[in-house]
């Protein structure tokens, strides 16, 4: 296969499984971290409006999908893609980074979340992929 299709087949499918990681993890979440009485978290419009009833372990598994989401999606790109692995892992990370800021701005979430989040979740993870993987 041509290396380039094959980089970029790499990167369309670490995001697709990142992706899948962080939003299988997200729809477990409220079986491991019960969340508050009254939250609606099953429209945007409900996370908005019931987000300031959440603990600080609520945000645990959030920070989680993030995190592995993005782990898992980096590592799949670097081990698919046939050159520049860590760069492919770290485009990942990016690509995650941006859903998190569009996040900040969408979800009111602590400060302190949106910073640890966008701090921790994303480049981080990332570029650990990218050393696994190079």
């Amino acid at each position: 296969m041509n290396p380039a299709i094959r980089n970029i087949l790499a990167v369309i499918t670490g995001i697709f499984v990142g992706g899948a990681v962080n939003m299988g993890i997200i729809m477990i979440s409220g079986s491991i971290i019960p969340l508050p009485e009254g939250v609606d978290n099953t429209t945007m419009e409900g996370l908005q409006e019931s987000i300031h009833l959440f603990k600080p372990i609520n945000f645990l598994m959030p920070f989680l999908a993030h995190a592995l989401g993005t782990i898992v999606g980096a590592l799949v790109a670097g081990y698919m893609a046939v050159t520049k692995k860590k760069a492919f892992a770290m485009a990942i990370g990016v690509f995650f980074l941006i859903g998190g800021i569009s996040n900040v701005f969408l979800i009111p979430a602590p400060v302190w979340f949106n910073v640890v989040d966008l701090a921790l979740a994303y480049v981080p993870m990332a570029w650990i992929a990218g050393r696994i993987t190079s």
